[in-house]
């Protein structure tokens, strides 16, 4: 009669552990440092903007004649124009124009992009009468359209959100319509026509979700867009008012100076730098997380 083996556990287990994925945000930062770090950028700008009155402001309108063009102290952090009124104030309360202009027109060019494009390229008969009407708006340079637009505001946040948000549909629609034009030949929406379903149904659940990865990073790079052209508008005084406080209108405040005081232009010219930098590199690393065809890492 044989004896039965002796069970020996293996020690294979604990010379080489099992791999654990790693989970939480700490791996997402790893996977995605592009999102992360224009992501934090974004936020450290968006609590600068809505913390401003609670972080040493005083009213960004306020004109000291006795203190104008100061030099940066204790007193002023930035500094003052040459109207006496506080840059440190100013700059953060510009924040909240640049980012509410970058963030309005992200929204109106998109929607107003998506419905043009997804209607020019999933329906055959509007495609030509929309198409030439956007490649009308592109023959024009966004900054003079965008100038154009404004002037019938006469300088209104608004109507600088609208001529902004004009100038930047037409290339949003081109877009569109290209990603359409290769979604409806695939075999789900030939599917879905065979099965009976009608056209916006297709539109809604087949179309749409299909273009929301592709809407979502070129948002990112709308916001940047209509960041850099308010500032533009805003510096040649086509764009936001003087009382209000944007990037533009501080750094037009001081260009006639720049040279004896400097910071009057870098400093606000620093922070639309930063903003623009921080909403590029969450769309680039969004446009890397979000394509599928990315080779993952292992």
């Amino acid at each position: 009669m044989s004896a039965n083996p002796t069970l020996v556990p293996s020690a294979l287990p604990e010379l080489f552990p099992p791999l654990r994925p790693q989970r939480g945000w700490i791996a997402f930062v790893r996977r995605h440092p592009m999102v992360a770090l224009g992501a934090a950028l974004l936020t450290m700008i968006v609590l600068l903007a809505a913390l401003a009155p609670w972080l040493g402001t005083v009213d960004p309108t306020r004109i000291s004649p006795i203190a104008r063009g100061r030099v940066p102290s204790a007193a002023h952090w930035f500094g003052t124009d040459m109207l006496g009124r506080d840059l440190y104030s100013r700059v953060l309360y510009g924040a909240r124009v640049s980012l509410t202009v970058g963030l309005a027109v992200a929204v109106l060019a998109s929607v107003l992009g998506l419905v043009i494009g997804t209607l020019s390229g999933f329906l055959r008969r509007l495609d030509g009468v929309l198409m030439r009407v956007m490649d009308g708006l592109m023959s024009i340079p966004p900054i003079l359209l965008a100038i154009a637009l404004a002037a019938l505001w006469r300088g209104s946040l608004g109507g600088v959100i609208v001529a902004i948000a004009v100038a930047e549909v037409p290339r949003v629609a081109r877009l569109v319509r290209g990603v359409v034009l290769t979604l409806r030949e695939q075999p789900f929406v030939d599917a879905a026509v065979a099965a009976g379903t009608c056209t916006p149904m297709i539109i809604w659940r087949h179309i749409l979700p299909n273009l929301a990865a592709t809407m979502t990073v070129q948002a990112t790079y709308i916001c940047a867009s209509a960041m850099i052209i308010e500032a533009i508008l805003s510096f040649i005084g086509a764009g936001t008012p003087p009382t209000i406080p944007s990037w533009g209108n501080i750094m037009a405040d001081g260009r006639a100076i720049w040279q004896v005081k400097p910071h009057m232009v870098l400093i606000p010219a620093v922070f639309l730098s930063l903003s623009v930098l921080a909403v590029n590199l969450l769309g680039d690393g969004m446009r890397d997380w979000l394509d599928p065809q990315q080779p993952q890492r292992i």
